[in-house]
């Protein structure tokens, strides 16, 4: 998916999930701004900020999630956040 503004995300999976990927030593909040505004741009829900600069790779995978509603929460609009834990 392309945009005619100058966007670009780094891969989009099946028109679902938008995947950013860095590698740097540490991410900063302004890389999880820009998966949200891709995010928010597609008007998809579940975006994948990974980042190739860790030793395990499982330590490098940020889950966004835009719009997040949990059943007990009023908020609409809200961002969650999860980090993605795997067993070894």
């Amino acid at each position: 998916m392309k945009l005619e503004c100058g966007f670009r995300a780094d891969l989009v999976v099946d028109g679902t999930v938008v995947v950013e990927i860095k590698s740097k030593e540490t991410l900063h909040p302004v890389d999880q701004a820009q998966l949200l505004s891709h995010l928010r741009l597609l008007n998809l829900h579940v975006g994948l900020l990974i980042n190739f600069h860790v030793i395990q790779l499982k330590d490098g995978i940020k889950r966004m999630v835009n719009n997040y509603q949990d059943s007990n929460d009023e908020d609409e609009g809200t961002v969650r956040v999860i980090n993605f834990t795997a067993s070894s």
